[in-house]
């Protein structure tokens, strides 16, 4: 098995070229991890989903320990053989949905103990239980357990839970098992504070993490204190190691985050909205509900090459979705994904040929466009 590590092949401005090498598989950076919360990414299959050109997906800690437990997962092999995905996983600890899902938990320094939104059962999750439970499900990339601090958060309470935070990510290093190909990654927080940003951004490299994430964002503050947050944050961590920025997020959102040194997204967008009508393409979001499409032969986007674009029209997946067929909600996730990972793919080639900026101002023109016209 191979060892763990982030090789940066090339950089233009604060755009930067990489690739990421675990234990399964190496991952070229820029990167989008499609979200496969329970061990599956809605609406697609694991071949699928590596057709679109994903390399690594992302799995979540509290979903799986609730159902169907992790312990159950490591005596069926593990995760990747559990649902059959071959390459990199990362999953995330836990805390996000602790916060966002779970019913009367309390913190406190130890850890959390919460009730299930499933059934009602009470549990505690800590980072030593979080690090146990990311090792049974056979993670590549370990994420520490934080607290995600709410927004809109006081300075004060913002300070407190990136401090917890931080003892947290302390206890989640001690107790993390070190193993060839495999890597742990600690969490900036610090809300929307540049010099909380700072302070836990110290404390990480100080305790020392093969990558780092930005936490805490796309959780409501909007895209312009996001990005001056990342201006201010980004900087602070090595340049090598790789920069995961969490739970983000529209492909605006993504050329503007490796403009400012970002290396690997997830985000739930791509899946969700392909269950909900909507589909991106080089010129912008489409609802394909609307009663324009209802005649047109034309493929969503006419430069995609995924089996929807290049098998299916827009009468035909407006019918699917309006009569509530599963295939819609299928095809327009395939070609979601497909959408966002050429997205990277095509920032990947402009960092290579010191043409980001160029192709930057092509996306937003592109984007700005908006849908062809109507037949």
């Amino acid at each position: 098995m191979s060892d763990f590590g982030f090789d940066l092949k090339a950089s233009d401005g604060k755009a930067r070229r990489g690739t990421l090498t675990t234990g399964r598989g190496a991952i070229e950076t820029p990167a989008f991890m499609p979200v496969g919360t329970a061990a599956t990414v809605k609406a697609m299959t694991p071949e699928a989903v590596a057709e679109t050109g994903a390399q690594i997906i992302l799995g979540n800690t509290y979903h799986l320990m609730l159902r169907p437990g992790a312990e159950r997962i490591e005596r069926l092999g593990g995760l990747h053989k559990f649902m059959n995905w071959a390459g990199p996983i990362l999953t995330d600890s836990g805390g996000f949905q602790v916060m966002s899902l779970s019913q009367l938990r309390k913190i406190s320094e130890h850890g959390v103990e919460f009730q299930s939104h499933i059934d009602g059962s009470r549990h505690e999750l800590t980072p030593e239980s979080s690090m146990d439970i990311q090792r049974m499900l056979g993670a590549d990339i370990t994420m520490a357990f934080d607290e995600c601090t709410p927004y809109p958060a006081t300075e004060q309470e913002t300070l407190e839970s990136m401090e917890l935070s931080m003892r947290w990510a302390k206890r989640s290093k001690e107790s993390f098992q070190q193993r060839n190909g495999f890597g742990l990654f600690g969490i900036v927080q610090g809300g929307v504070y540049e010099d909380l940003r700072q302070t836990s951004a110290s404390a990480l490299l100080d305790i020392g993490f093969d990558g780092y994430a930005i936490g805490g964002l796309a959780v409501g503050e909007g895209q312009e204190l996001m990005f001056r947050i990342l201006d201010s944050t980004a900087p602070l961590l090595p340049t090598d190691k790789p920069r995961y920025l969490m739970g983000v997020g529209k492909p605006d959102d993504l050329v503007g985050a490796v403009a400012r040194g970002v290396d690997m997204f997830d985000c739930v967008l791509p899946t969700r909205s392909g269950r909900t009508g909507q589909a991106f393409t080089r010129r912008g979001t489409i609802n394909i509900r609307n009663a324009r499409h209802k005649d047109d032969s034309r493929p969503l986007d006419q430069d995609c090459t995924c089996p929807t674009c290049t098998g299916y029209g827009r009468a035909y997946l407006n019918h699917l979705v309006q009569a509530k067929e599963i295939l819609g909600s299928q095809l327009l996730t395939w070609h979601n994904l497909h959408y966002y990972q050429d997205l990277m793919r095509d920032m990947r080639q402009a960092i290579e040929g010191g043409a980001f900026q160029a192709f930057q101002e092509k996306f937003t023109a592109d984007q700005a466009q908006g849908d062809i016209e109507e037949i």
